[in-house]
């Protein structure tokens, strides 16, 4: 495998994976737990690994030197739709994390998470976490990205945490906010929209002038294929989109009134490429799809980190 290596763990639908490999990552390893996200990354990307296992179970010790360890741990223990239990809450895998940074000591670690993780009542815990890897050789920053300040045409706010080896560090630096604008939602969608002929397609275009809100995938307890709580609904309601559910298929010819999102325009509002498939039935499918890390802020944050790691290689051979 050329170029820079990276392990993914928690990959979900592979939104991560598949930035870091626009960034120009080869993936080692895929780790996952859900079935029907194993069955899509197999579907988009045969050649890749994948480790259909709890992630408590993975070692990384046959992957020393990898340069990335990268992933989206769950974001229940942190989301502020739940209780917010942080280190308490059983379904945090930082730890897991930080053992499997220890065991493969990549030259670089990169985990996503919800915004809720940056509140103050877990200033303890991202202390933590910092100590841990500062421990291991890293220097650790957290960072609030926007979605749409990457191409994405929604509001989706995301804490993303690097941690570089020391002796990389230096070159590393956040990315900067694209200059343009993301497309509307109408904009975006349009094509979709009229796929089946809607006649109304024109109309409803002009009317959603805006990016998307959130797009909340729910969890395997909670959550199925619609869009979100009231709040949710109600914005999404403001761009002429019913969000009590999610179509198998656009707008008929004559149909009259809201429409609702299809899995493939779900998808493309977080920034995936038509040709990414998604495997499971609908609400499988949903979920992995309104979970996912976007791929073009994925990318964004890995080209820095490629950069920094490219750059003390060339001047450590110089």
């Amino acid at each position: 495998m050329t170029g820079p290596t990276s392990i993914e763990i928690c990959s979900g639908a592979g939104g991560q994976a598949l930035g870091l490999e626009m960034a120009g990552f080869g993936h080692e390893a895929l780790v996952e737990i859900e079935p029907p996200a194993c069955a899509t990354l197999r579907t988009n990307r045969p050649e890749w690994q994948v480790f259909e296992t709890d992630l408590r179970t993975f070692s990384a010790s046959n992957y020393n030197g990898i340069d990335l360890l990268a992933g989206g741990v769950p974001c229940p223990p942190f989301s502020k739709a739940g209780k917010q239990l942080g280190a308490d809450d059983e379904r945090d895998l930082f730890p897991e994390a930080i053992r499997l940074v220890d065991e493969c000591r990549p030259r670089a670690v990169m985990l996503e998470n919800v915004r809720g993780l940056l509140d103050a009542v877990f200033d303890d815990y991202r202390n933590k976490v910092e100590k841990q890897l500062k421990k291991l050789g890293y220097i650790p920053g957290w960072r609030l990205l926007n979605a749409s300040d990457y191409g994405v045409s929604q509001l989706r706010p995301r804490v993303v945490f690097v941690g570089i080896r020391k002796d990389f560090a230096g070159n590393f630096s956040w990315p900067e906010p694209l200059k343009d604008s993301p497309p509307t939602v109408g904009e975006l969608l349009h094509d979709l929209m009229a796929a089946d002929g809607w006649r109304g397609a024109d109309r409803w275009r002009e009317h959603a002038n805006a990016i998307a809100p959130t797009l909340v995938g729910g969890s395997k307890k909670h959550g199925g294929p619609d869009l979100g709580p009231t709040r949710a609904k109600k914005a999404w309601a403001s761009l002429g989109v019913d969000g009590h559910g999610v179509w198998d298929s656009p707008p008929p010819r004559d149909f009259v009134g809201m429409p609702r999102l299809t899995t493939r325009m779900a998808a493309r509002i977080q920034g995936f490429p038509d040709e990414w498939a998604f495997s499971g039935k609908k609400t499988a499918a949903y979920r992995q799809i309104g979970n996912a890390f976007p791929p073009p802020v994925a990318r964004a944050v890995a080209q820095q980190i490629y950069q920094a790691i490219s750059a003390r290689k060339v001047f450590a051979v110089g």
